[in-house]
């Protein structure tokens, strides 16, 4: 059974320490899917939503989610960014917007919880700013699709 490392050894929490570890690039890509109704997504889309631009204000929050992750997750080591990128997509098959992001750090520990962070803040964006046209959206799969760097390597869904 694996180790968890967020444990000490009377299973009280404890942050764990990596300033024995070496620096090294490290980089994650996570996704999440907002779905919603043609209408809704043609709002976003076309511009048309009475609270502006969607799509720019759900990149600044990822931005500013990946960013501030340790202080939302506990036992999260705060780390100084060098890129963090979101694409939004709109998915008509679907009547979707697909979010990625990716976050770079060169740094003792990785990213995963920074990406996976952008992604969830950007879905929970776009639910708030159309929530009072359509509050059956679905925001959903949100995962971690690629990291790479670090002792534990590489990792592709």
């Amino acid at each position: 059974m694996a180790h968890f490392t967020h444990l000490n050894e009377k299973g009280e929490a404890q942050m764990v320490d990596v300033g024995d570890k070496s620096q090294t690039s490290r980089v994650a890509t996570a996704s999440a899917q907002v779905f919603m109704s043609s209408e809704t997504l043609s709002m976003i889309v076309d511009g048309t939503h009475k609270k502006g631009d969607v799509l720019a204000v759900a990149r600044i929050a990822a931005i500013q989610a990946a960013k501030k992750t340790s202080d939302i997750i506990p036992l999260c080591h705060p780390l100084m960014l060098t890129s963090v990128k979101v694409e939004l997509t709109p998915d008509w098959d679907n009547s979707a917007i697909n979010i990625s992001t990716l976050c770079k750090v060169s740094g003792q520990t990785g990213v995963e919880m920074e990406a996976l962070s952008a992604a969830s803040a950007a879905g929970l964006t776009i639910y708030d700013m159309c929530k009072a046209v359509d509050k059956a959206m679905v925001i959903s799969n949100i995962q971690l699709e690629t990291k790479s760097g670090g002792k534990s390597g590489d990792w592709k869904r």
